[in-house]
């Protein structure tokens, strides 16, 4: 331990570490501040914690059980087709699945049905009697097991990376904590944004049908490189930050002509 902390190396794997884990946790971070929204307002706070806490847990028992996970990636059974070579002679898919490709098909199969079922309730909300629509009438326990289902996938993924980018447990510990407690900051602010601009919900939605889609393709061996994702969503929320400017000018610009807005 005492090596660790005067190696220049594994304070540049620590950094590198952490920042991976962040960029990582704002799948989660964005699919708990959706689901935490969903429930009563009193509630809110507890599910937000609690979920990023499970988080934390997993990803710490997970690292506990190291070897079992390194075990993930071994193939546990091959259906044995043979695809057509892609451009480069790999195979279009892959036929043998390990554990761990099972549990981001099936992980991503939910995120994905979870983001068009939101979808479809913001397009075609339905109002009760009560005036409430059923989308926003979640419980706490159905609320927190979305997360904890949710959780388990992503605390694998986020654990394998780690995995391959270090051999120190201590150093992975330690950046594991700091991702989590990043997060449990940030998902204060986050939620409370995400509630106040109905327009950055459905982009977040957005975001997790597409994140949904890429963990069903990975499972299948198809691996689309992080980069590419996270320079899409960026891209993506820099034209909604600039149509939210927009739309504030516009609400200011009429406020102070003093005509009514559309």
């Amino acid at each position: 331990m005492i090596e660790l902390l005067s190696s220049p190396e594994a304070w540049a794997a620590l950094a590198a570490l952490v920042t991976l884990e962040i960029v990582l946790g704002i799948d989660n971070l964005i699919f708990i501040s959706i689901v935490a929204a969903k429930v009563p307002q009193a509630q809110q706070d507890t599910v937000r914690k609690l979920g990023i806490g499970l988080a934390l847990v997993m990803r710490l028992a997970l690292l506990a059980g190291i070897a079992w996970i390194v075990q993930l990636t071994t193939p546990v059974f091959d259906l044995g087709i043979t695809g057509k070579p892609g451009a480069h002679g790999e195979p279009t898919f892959e036929t043998a699945f390990s554990w761990r490709d099972l549990i981001l098909i099936a992980g991503g199969v939910f995120l994905t049905w979870k983001a068009v079922s939101e979808i479809r309730h913001k397009l075609h909300p339905d109002t009760g009697a009560n005036g409430v629509t059923a989308a926003a009438s979640a419980t706490f326990g159905a609320a927190l097991v979305q997360i904890v289902a949710l959780d388990l996938v992503f605390s694998i993924d986020s654990i394998l990376t780690a995995v391959g980018m270090t051999d120190h447990l201590p150093i992975m510990v330690t950046a594991v904590v700091i991702a989590v407690a990043f997060m449990l900051l940030a998902s204060g602010p986050v939620m409370r944004f995400v509630q106040a601009n109905p327009t950055v919900v459905m982009l977040a939605l957005a975001f997790l049908l597409m994140i949904g889609m890429v963990l069903i393709a990975d499972g299948f061996g198809r691996h689309v490189p992080k980069g590419y994702i996270y320079t899409a969503m960026a891209f993506a929320a820099f034209v909604e930050a600039l149509n939210m400017l927009a739309r504030r000018r516009r609400l200011r610009r009429a406020a102070n002509a003093g005509t009514p807005t559309v």
